[in-house]
């Protein structure tokens, strides 16, 4: 059994340890938080030792595994206070940064660390889209020509959700490009600062072309009401194509032709996140079985958010990677307030 913690005890942290009901090789020990009313509900639902110093529980405890489960602004915080405790694995909420400085600042942590960090991108894991990945990378759709991925929250809400499937779905290959546009401002006050909508256009080194749209001016892919049930990706293929939403999917094949279902997002979430938290202890225990949602990936998808904004902002396309300017922040509020 492997000896996991909770560094934040809010209710992004419940859908984690929720998911401890099916996690088979981990259970929490120990969990944290300078809020003592939240801390103490989120210990009678969920057990382990409570702490409201996070240096003295991963110096009592000496978790194998850390949820970080911050806003934004403290992500490179938490990590560091990991590191610093030698934790062997941490999680960490997406969107892994905000701009093009905490970016930098959490790239160099990661390459100078032992500790492990895997970035909370559990759609990656939910069963459908593993079963559709598998039939793109088997040829089932034969090749690959244009992948469509949308949100209807804002570009690090969720977009950051569906452009790790998209990168996933090709077999996370290089992006070489991106063309973007960004509008609204009124989400540049919020805990996770971006424009309200953004709209781009990929290349990756391998020829497929991606499009990504986030904010409302992106296709409703539910009947829902609430914004964060709009997540979707197709995956259009020379003899076929697939289509998940959180509601449901769709498959056309030419060997068994037209296919579709239904299922249901919160039971699938909470099973994507045991296999997530389970891919971490795979991890642990072979260093050849890298984690799917590692930062050095979800560094590299960020990188293509910066690249949407800077595009934006210069009116050209920007290869990619490429190293983001700083003030991205002010430059976006000055364009489109």
């Amino acid at each position: 059994m492997y000896k996991c913690a909770f560094l934040g005890c809010g209710p992004r942290a419940k859908r984690h340890a929720v998911a401890y009901n099916d996690v088979k090789r981990g259970t929490i020990a120990a969990i944290c938080d300078l809020d003592e009313e939240r801390l103490n509900a989120f210990g009678e639902q969920f057990g382990g030792t409570r702490y409201t110093d996070a240096h003295e529980m991963l110096e009592k405890e000496k978790p194998d595994l850390l949820h970080a489960v911050s806003i934004p602004a403290l992500r490179h915080d938490f990590m560091a206070i990991a590191v610093e405790h030698e934790v062997p694995i941490v999680i960490v909420e997406k969107p892994i940064a905000l701009w093009g400085e905490d970016w930098q600042q959490i790239k160099k942590l990661g390459e100078s660390s032992k500790t492990k960090f895997v970035v909370n991108t559990q759609l990656h894991f939910h069963a459908r889209n593993l079963d559709l990945k598998r039939d793109v990378a088997a040829g089932r759709i034969g090749d690959v020509r244009h992948i469509d991925v949308s949100a209807g929250s804002t570009p690090l809400d969720q977009g950051v959700h569906v452009l790790e499937l998209a990168h996933s779905y090709n077999g996370f290959r290089d992006f070489m490009t991106v063309f973007g546009n960004i509008s609204g401002a009124k989400e540049l006050d919020s805990r996770q600062p971006a424009p309200g909508m953004a709209e781009a256009s990929l290349m990756f080194d391998n020829n497929v072309h991606t499009t990504l749209v986030c904010g409302s001016c992106a296709p409703r892919a539910t009947e829902s009401e609430i914004i964060y049930y709009h997540k979707r990706i197709a995956v259009y293929g020379t003899e076929g194509f697939i289509h998940w939403t959180m509601a449901g999917w769709e498959r056309f094949t030419a060997e068994d032709g037209y296919e579709s279902g239904e299922h249901d997002y919160v039971t699938e979430d909470d099973l994507a996140q045991a296999r997530l938290t389970e891919a971490c202890f795979d991890w642990l225990e072979d260093e050849t079985c890298l984690h799917p949602t590692r930062l050095q990936r979800s560094l590299v998808q960020f990188n293509a958010i910066l690249g949407i904004y800077t595009s934006a902002l210069q009116h050209k396309i920007v290869e990619l990677p490429f190293d983001p300017p700083d003030g991205l922040c002010q430059a976006i509020r000055d364009r489109v307030s």
